[in-house]
């Protein structure tokens, strides 16, 4: 069984990003054998400060999260663009798993994204640059890009993919 973290970089409950973690969770539940995935809640995690590191241990809810990312495989990013880059959230997770030890080193990943009309793109150039010195190793196709604002509508009011065609 191959394990799979799935983590979202928006907290927002209506997240577009969300939505496509939801939808991949659901396919991969009904039509994908071999696959276990898990959706990561990082809204939890306090912004990374040293100071929460005591006699080498991190907050229980780090702790927690570091054991979710150690225990898979492979991990499925869901990356917002802000500002050209990854969302505060998810660098904020990703500098809590990256502590020593590191335990995003030597997994897979992939990147999903949906937003405006580069659909993420940037972000998603800016997380692979970030998993590279993490020693993350990203499958570089197919890419996926979701312009959410194109017609038809990609999304219902949820945040729920309802396209079929996305």
């Amino acid at each position: 069984m191959i394990k799979v973290a799935a983590i979202c970089g928006s907290l927002r409950k209506g997240s577009y990003n969300r939505g496509l973690l939801r939808t991949a969770l659901e396919v991969t539940e009904e039509s994908v054998n071999g696959i276990e995935m898990e959706n990561i809640d990082i809204s939890p995690l306090p912004m990374l400060n040293t100071d929460l590191e005591v006699d080498g241990k991190y907050p229980p809810v780090v702790e927690a999260f570091r054991g979710k990312i150690l225990e898979a495989d492979s991990i499925l990013f869901a990356s917002p663009e802000y500002n050209h880059s990854v969302t505060g959230p998810m660098k904020n997770a990703i500098d809590w798993a990256s502590r020593s030890p590191n335990v995003w080193a030597d997994k897979a990943a992939a990147i999903v994204s949906a937003g405006g009309s580069s659909g993420g793109r940037r972000s998603q150039n800016h997380l692979r640059q970030i998993g590279a010195c993490l020693d993350l190793h990203f499958i570089n196709n197919p890419e996926f890009f979701l312009n959410a604002f194109q017609p038809p509508a990609k999304f219902d009011g949820d945040g729920n993919l309802i396209d079929p065609a996305s």
